[in-house]
């Protein structure tokens, strides 16, 4: 069973259900994770339907603490993405699941 779906094998998918050149689905696949990752950095949120919701939220620093030696550590401020599927995006994997 494989685990991970790499960027190489959805320029495979790309190839071969859409007949792309695979430098051209690559270059695809690349704008598309570019597009995202630009709008997130601009906008904040992105909004794909039927898909879900990335949004851009700040982790404020804080004390941490190795737990082996118990020394506190300085976390410092960053900014995560959260993502937040859609209701279409969960009613089709619980309906994948259960057939």
């Amino acid at each position: 069973m494989r685990v991970n779906l790499t960027k190489k094998d959805l320029v495979n998918l790309v190839y071969m259900q859409i007949g792309f050149s695979k430098q051209i689905s690559e270059n695809l696949i690349d704008e598309f994770f570019s597009s995202i990752i630009l709008n997130l950095k601009n906008e904040k949120k992105i909004k794909i339907t039927k898909f879900g919701t990335f949004t851009v939220r700040e982790k404020k620093k804080r004390i941490g603490r190795n737990p082996k030696t118990k020394e506190e550590k300085i976390i410092s401020s960053r900014n995560v993405v959260l993502f937040k599927p859609s209701k279409e995006f969960k009613e089709m994997i619980n309906q994948t699941m259960n057939d």
